[in-house]
């Protein structure tokens, strides 16, 4: 075979080998790992996924594999075809620049064939290139598993591992880009933003004042309170003792009236009230949400720390905050002396 056609063959050769560690490289280190986990963790995985998230956990691992790869090619490859370039061009007698302006044009085509060109295509068609390359890619990461553990003990820093973590405030820029990009719509980016609020506030946020608490004499009958029931459209009343704070229970508005239709208005209030659940003031929003999908939709009656009777909290207000209703409180200005 032609030396030159030869010479052709190994540049080609080094080449090709430097474009795809690099390519490689940089689609691995711009690919989503949360795309990632999620295409892994499907009831049908994606081929290749469940291997790329194995790479992408050892990822120092990995690039080690890589980045020697690539050396080799670029380092240890150019010095070999820079030896044969040499000994091809005396063995036709060509002197002179030619050896020289064969290594200026050698590193010119690794600079744009083997890092630039390589490492643009990888960053645009990260995961197409990582999930097809990953099979390979762990059979050479266990072929060079002795040599990149001895790097291991001698650079303890690509040892570590890495997870996939998030905070409050990345998952409401990611919803926010969404919503801007247009892949999920702007009122489902704003009820994200709002579910995280929830953790924020209390029931004492929320909660409907003792003042301004819908209740009932339990003692009196319904016929004696018939005007505080029809003229007050609440969905729930508090019934209450003779006692301070004393919460005999809570009784649904529809359930009285139906009594009063009844003919049952000479009953006293605490008979057709319900067992009531009380709540600390301090209770999170998002807890208090839980706790009415899990125990029911009826109010909530609100205690401070004393187990004094401070106010009634529903669903609604906690759902209020997820629709966007619920606004914060203005705070009362100060006395002016």
């Amino acid at each position: 075979m032609n030396d030159f056609l030869l010479l052709v063959l190994a540049v080609v050769v080094m080449l090709m080998g430097s474009f795809l560690c690099s390519g490689v490289e940089a689609a691995l280190l711009t690919v989503n790992p949360v795309k990632v986990h999620e295409l892994a963790r499907r009831p049908r995985p994606v081929q290749g996924a469940k291997r790329l998230e194995a790479l992408r956990q050892r990822l120092g691992r990995t690039l080690a594999v890589l980045v020697i790869a690539n050396n080799m090619f670029n380092i240890f490859g150019s010095i070999m075809v820079g030896g044969f370039a040499s000994a091809v061009f005396a063995r036709h007698g060509i002197s002179g620049p030619a050896l020289p302006l064969f290594s200026v044009a050698l590193t010119v085509l690794v600079i744009l064939l083997g890092e630039i060109l390589p490492k643009a295509i990888g960053t645009r068609l990260a995961m197409p290139v990582s999930l097809a390359i990953s099979p390979g890619l762990s059979v050479i990461s266990r072929l060079m598993l002795p040599l990149v553990l001895l790097l291991e003990r001698l650079l303890p820093a690509i040892t570590a591992e890495n997870e996939i973590s998030t905070d409050e405030n990345e998952i409401r820029l990611l919803a926010r880009l969404g919503s801007q990009k247009g892949q999920i719509e702007a009122d489902e980016a704003a009820m994200i933003a709002k579910v995280f609020q929830l953790n924020d506030l209390t029931a004492r946020d929320l909660m409907l004042p003792r003042v301004s608490a819908p209740t009932l004499a339990g003692h009196q009958s319904l016929d004696d309170q018939r005007d505080t029931l029809l003229h007050h459209h609440t969905a729930w009343w508090v019934v209450l003792g003779e006692e301070v704070d004393e919460v005999l229970g809570v009784a649904s508005r529809e359930q009285l009236l139906t009594a009063l239709v009844e003919r049952r208005g000479a009953s006293p209030a605490a008979e057709l009230c319900e067992p009531v659940e009380f709540v600390p003031e301090m209770i999170r929003a998002d807890r208090l949400l839980t706790s009415f999908r899990r125990n029911g939709s009826r109010v909530r009656v609100v205690v401070d720390e004393f187990g004094g009777f401070v106010g009634v909290i529903g669903p609604e207000a906690v759902l209020a905050v997820l629709a966007g209703w619920w606004r914060k409180p203005l705070a009362a200005p100060e006395a002016i002396p």
